[in-house]
């Protein structure tokens, strides 16, 4: 599927610029005269932290393929997490009005690639700058930098689908992989939240929600929500 390696790409480009960092201090440790034998004292241990770190940075940014389910009428969750609000709101820009939402919360020991809940087409996005509070705070994607993408869906003729990717207080680089008016399939690789955040799900409300409060769900391959008809 497009997009397998970029997990694997962020993970690498962050190991790389902390050994720069940690190579160009030791570098400037041998040549002051000053901080050198301090810097040779503690070199080993910056050593063995950047190697905890590299092992832990792979582990973030994993990449597992999930089994997506095949169902005609099933919609699959965006994002690895807990599901700590099911509720209904407006979301006026791109739903059009009221909706079903489905928000999850990723800590910093879930997979943090997002994938697409539905076969579709991206005909909205929109990046909202703003503050950086906790996202495991429930109101903080009224607040926080997000990221809202809009699916127009494949699997159901005039389905719309909305994706809204949530900053946090240590994440703080969301990026989409898909192009405007790209196609993607359903469980599709869309983005990446660097080190934890939140995800909310806007879905329409003649769906039936398949997940409560306190849930894990698994992305591309939980169901979470359900047609109650499929039109072809």
């Amino acid at each position: 599927m497009r997009n397998a390696s970029e997990a694997t790409r962020a993970a690498l480009r962050v190991i790389y610029w902390t050994l720069v960092f940690i190579l160009a201090l030791m570098l400037a440790g041998a040549l002051a005269k000053l901080l050198g034998p301090l810097i040779v004292r503690v070199a080993g241990g910056l050593m063995v932290l950047w190697l905890v770190f590299a092992l832990f940075t792979i582990y973030f940014f994993r990449d597992p393929e999930p089994a997506i389910p095949s169902a005609a009428q099933a919609i699959v969750s965006p994002a690895c997490g807990k599901v700590d609000l099911v509720d209904e709101v407006d979301e006026p820009e791109f739903m059009g009005g009221r909706c079903r939402r489905i928000s999850v919360f990723m800590s910093v020991f879930d997979v943090h690639v997002q994938r697409s809940p539905v076969a579709g087409r991206l005909v909205f996005s929109k990046r909202t700058p703003g503050s950086y509070m906790n996202a495991m705070r429930a109101d903080s994607a009224a607040h926080n930098e997000n990221v809202l993408l809009g699916f127009e869906s494949f699997e159901q003729p005039g389905e719309k689908v909305g994706i809204r990717l949530i900053a946090g207080l240590i994440a703080r680089r969301i990026a989409v992989w898909v192009q405007p008016f790209g196609k993607v399939a359903r469980g599709e690789r869309i983005s990446l939240i660097h080190f934890g955040s939140r995800v909310d799900l806007y879905l329409p409300m003649n769906v039936q929600v398949q997940v409560k409060v306190g849930d894990h769900v698994t992305a591309g391959a939980t169901v979470i929500a359900e047609r109650s008809s499929v039109r072809v």
